[in-house]
């Protein structure tokens, strides 16, 4: 959990104007496939971020739904507030509320995130985190549905770097 900074004006164009709309964000999130469950956005105008409110399956699914939130045009700050794991049922969630608060996650970042720069391809990408530009295929899986070509990223995206 924790707050995360993106590029505002870089990144898929969701809105007409500059109010971030929270149900087109969890719409495009949730028409990735990810496993979040329940799931909820809400929009601080103000300081161009959403939070993101739920329970991931995974690990992956949680980095996934942060950038893409993060990389619509206008989000600058992602509030990630998705623990993982499934929702306690209502017997468990009332003894859990008279208990101490719950630990962390122990499940480690999966990857690192990596804004990308003009001229970035995903094999130059490749080439500098594995050392091999033909690693490039690791980088474009890991961040499927949100990539539909290798070839199409563009300048201030963040996309997530699965360790080698």
């Amino acid at each position: 959990m924790g707050l995360f900074n993106f590029i505002s004006n870089a990144g898929e164009k969701l809105f007409g104007g500059s109010t971030i709309d929270e149900n087109k964000v969890r719409d495009h999130i949730m028409a990735l496939g990810l496993k979040i469950r329940p799931f909820s956005v809400v929009a601080h105008q103000k300081e161009k971020m959403v939070s993101l409110i739920g329970f991931a399956e995974n690990l992956q699914d949680k980095e996934k739904a942060i950038l893409a939130a993060g990389n619509i045009k206008g989000v600058e700050k992602v509030d990630d507030r998705i623990k993982i794991g499934s929702p306690p049922g209502k017997a468990e969630a009332a003894v859990t509320a008279e208990a101490a608060p719950e630990p962390e996650s122990t499940e480690q970042p999966s990857s690192q995130f990596y804004t990308v720069k003009p001229g970035d391809t995903l094999s130059k990408i490749a080439r500098e985190v594995y050392g091999s530009a033909s690693k490039y295929p690791v980088i474009f899986e890991a961040n499927k549905p949100m990539l539909t070509n290798p070839d199409r990223i563009y300048p201030g995206q963040v996309l997530r770097i699965p360790k080698a």
